[in-house]
């Protein structure tokens, strides 16, 4: 039996149209756009813990935002720098043009959904500001910390 089967010139069609909604580029530019967003939501997080304790500011405020960043310097070490890294090396191990979306894991992106619905309901709880903010200070900052790898392995790709 011939199991290979005719190509139809709607499926080249479809084919065609099917390829325009994979953007892709230069693996290296994963690499700006990982840094980028990791960078954007870090400071993003970061600024609500800034906000949360300078309003009103006290020494309580100034204690816990520096038991945030404190916490984020572990964070980063322990889990959001490595998880760079492994990123950095799967992005590297792409082809040299890569889909737009794949500057993450897929299963990332499920992970990313599910801190985002945990952070807008804690946003959304009766816990106090000034101690949300040290969770906001932590995984802000690390996330920002982290995002350098990204920079760093950008720029010896394109030495």
């Amino acid at each position: 039996m011939n199991d290979e089967r005719k190509v139809l010139p709607q499926d080249r069609k479809m084919e065609k149209w099917l390829a325009r909604l994979n953007p892709v580029l230069p693996k290296k530019w994963l690499l700006i756009l990982a840094g980028v967003m990791w960078t954007g939501v870090g400071v993003m997080l970061f600024r609500y813990a800034v906000v949360w304790l300078t309003h009103p500011l006290s020494t309580l405020s100034v204690l816990l935002g520096l038991l945030g960043v404190s916490i984020s310097i572990a964070v980063n070490h322990f889990q959001f720098g490595k998880l760079a890294r492994k990123n950095i090396e799967r992005i590297i191990s792409l082809n040299d043009k890569a889909c737009l979306f794949s500057f993450q894991a897929w299963k990332s992106y499920l992970i990313i959904a599910v801190m985002m619905t945990g952070g807008i309901l804690l946003r959304n709880s009766s816990i106090p500001k000034q101690y949300l903010a040290i969770v906001y200070a932590a995984i802000g900052g690390a996330l920002f910390q982290a995002s350098l790898n990204y920079y760093r392995q950008f720029y010896q790709v394109i030495r």
